[in-house]
């Protein structure tokens, strides 16, 4: 989709960009060995940096080595981003693990009950655990008591037992660190106990499979945008979403919608198409140069990378699921018109 957009603009100084499919399998080693392949067969003039923490800080490795620019939309622990010329395409912020539960905690605050009590369950994948100990850890500095902090394996996939902990403990807030359908899974687990959380976070699900599902009605989860106002106004993001919609309706996905997980990619590319632009060069250390010194427009507003490990300010919002719909709930400021946190 980006390719074909920067294509349609001349691609990058007048050169096209070639989409070629690549598959890592989300596994490092085989990650390191493509982009190793890239850069010492193909000589390929540029790289984008690969999905998930693991794959990226493999390629990060590679890309150091040969002095190479990579610039990546999902890297969940900034801190782990020491190379020089690596750039975050989402604006996590340096410490998201003390950022980040501070926007929940703040909208928590607002709801009536204020929950005083939370269960941190987490999969024991690195960036979920992160932010589950930055989560327990500045629970307890508000005054936010943590009865229950329980890992699973990741990849686990029966909940039955996790779940009747979670009932047993019976929190006012459950915080899951989870990855994928594993929300779905967990909710179910604790639905088959007759139990319902007053109110859920959810750090990295599935989007679709969650907002449609019988379980997910008034869940929260992380976001950084979502397709409403103000959002939509910024530029080139209407058309983004609306070609998104297009080619996942065409694909059968069944929640067709762009969310925070496709903009960073959309971002990733509107960075580079930027630095290259603006460095007027396809030579790395030009761009990732200009990059540090300028502030770049992607579809999350306004990106400096002036910060430790290349970060700007943090920009991680709350959305909740209503009418089987995501909608960004938190900070106010930034809520979907007419649109406002509903308590579980």
């Amino acid at each position: 989709m980006m390719v074909e957009e920067i294509n349609g603009r001349d691609g990058f100084l007048g050169r096209p960009i070639e989409y070629v499919l690549l598959d890592d399998q989300s596994k490092p080693d085989v990650a390191r060995s493509l982009y190793e392949k890239l850069i010492t067969v193909d000589k390929v003039d540029l790289i984008q940096g690969p999905y998930a923490t693991a794959p990226i800080l493999a390629a990060m490795g590679v890309a150091q080595r040969y002095g190479k620019i990579i610039i990546q939309s999902s890297m969940g622990i900034p801190k782990l981003q020491t190379y020089d010329m690596a750039f975050p395409a989402t604006p996590f912020g340096p410490e998201p693990d003390k950022s980040y539960p501070n926007v929940i905690l703040d909208a928590m605050a607002t709801l009536s009950p204020a929950p005083k009590s939370m269960v941190v369950l987490t999969s024991k994948f690195p960036s979920a655990q992160f932010m589950a100990q930055g989560m327990r850890t500045e629970a307890e500095k508000r005054g936010v008591k943590v009865p229950l902090f329980l890992e699973y394996e990741a990849g686990n996939r029966d909940f039955g037992a996790i779940a009747a902990r979670v009932k047993e403990a019976n929190a006012d807030f459950l915080w899951v660190g989870s990855l994928g359908l594993e929300s779905n899974q967990i909710l179910e687990a604790l639905r088959k106990l007759d139990y319902r959380p007053k109110n859920s976070f959810h750090l990295y699900p599935a989007p679709g499979p969650l907002a449609l599902s019988p379980d997910g009605n008034l869940v929260w989860s992380s976001t950084f945008l979502e397709p409403d106002e103000p959002f939509m106004s910024r530029p080139g993001m209407k058309r983004i979403a609306e070609h998104y919609k297009e080619r996942a309706t065409k694909a059968n996905l069944p929640y067709p919608i762009i969310d925070a997980q496709a903009a960073g990619m959309a971002a990733q590319w509107q960075i580079l198409e930027q630095g290259v632009n603006g460095a007027k060069s396809l030579e790395d250390k030009q761009i990732a140069a200009w990059l540090k010194k300028n502030v770049v427009t992607t579809v999350y507003g306004p990106t400096k990378f002036d910060g430790p490990y290349n970060h700007g300010a943090p920009a991680q919002l709350i959305r909740q699921v209503q009418n089987k719909e995501w909608k960004v709930v938190w900070p106010k400021d930034l809520a979907a018109p007419g649109v406002k946190l509903i308590n579980g």
